[in-house]
């Protein structure tokens, strides 16, 4: 049976909560499930204790937000220990300017007369990692516009009026990071990053793995990075990226799966122990 290795809950900006997404997982006959929230590890807990009680493998994962030459890159890490404090610590540094991120955008959106308050923004994340998704869900909510892709295409989409950059983290830190705290970092949909001229420099800082199978990569992407996995002697992963069913794009859990096979080698290269 497949696995889904790139999974998002309400801890970040999906709309399903980690036991609930688990569940989902079980029921559709998935072996195993991966839970990447974005630049948070709120949600492992929850999920761990929800798999140990359906007897169900579910391991632990983060994806990083990182930006090197003006192109957003994503590095999903598996199976680091979850309280490494250098970890958290950097963790705790992303939600603190995921929020001043947001209040600059509302700033931004209310000197075009789009009066969005913070609080509303920040009480639809909840408990999770605030981002855009919140703050478009709010004009949604508000009725300044019609849906969420609207709020993209016409506010807070790169390069549009209430735009505002994220905190800058480039992909080699972060697989140092995700190393030094014993995990697996893997490039995440690299068909999307395009950054395939990063791969032999992130492949020297440690980086152990591509997401070969994404449901927005073409058959011809995946052949193409399965070579370059070959290449590298890099393991081919995949998953969903699932949001929730409500979401416009990712929407379908194992939508994008791996072999199960996968895990097995993700766990012999977690077991060989912290990069440096």
């Amino acid at each position: 049976m497949p696995c889904d290795l790139h999974v998002h809950t309400t801890a970040s900006d999906g709309t399903d909560a980690p036991g609930k997404v688990v569940e989902k997982a079980w029921r559709a006959g998935l072996s195993a499930l991966a839970i990447t929230d974005h630049d948070t590890v709120d949600g492992l807990l929850p999920a761990l204790d929800a798999g140990t009680k359906l007897s169900f493998p579910v391991l632990p994962g983060v994806e990083l937000s990182t930006e090197e030459e003006g192109h957003e890159i994503h590095i999903l890490g598996y199976l680091f220990q979850i309280d490494h404090s250098e970890l958290l610590a950097r963790l705790a540094l992303f939600r603190r300017a995921r929020v001043e991120r947001v209040v600059k955008m509302v700033e931004r959106l209310r000197c075009l007369g789009i009066p969005v308050e913070v609080e509303q923004v920040l009480e639809l994340a909840g408990e999770g990692a605030v981002g855009r998704p919140h703050v478009a869900r709010a004009l949604v909510q508000m009725g300044a516009v019609a849906t969420v892709g609207e709020a993209f295409e016409k506010y807070i989409g790169k390069d549009r009026v209430a735009y505002v950059p994220r905190y800058k983290y480039t992909p080699r830190e972060a697989v140092r990071l995700l190393r030094r705290a014993g995990g697996v970092a893997v490039l995440a949909h690299p068909g999307l990053a395009r950054c395939d001229h990063l791969i032999p420099r992130l492949v020297a800082e440690g980086l152990q793995g591509l997401e070969v199978f994404y449901p927005a990569h073409s058959e011809e992407m995946v052949w193409h990075y399965e070579r370059l996995c070959r290449r590298y002697h890099l393991v081919a992963t995949g998953g969903s990226d699932y949001h929730g069913s409500d979401h416009r794009e990712y929407n379908r859990l194992g939508a994008a799966t791996a072999p199960d096979e996968v895990i097995s080698i993700l766990q012999e290269l977690a077991r060989q122990g912290p990069g440096t």
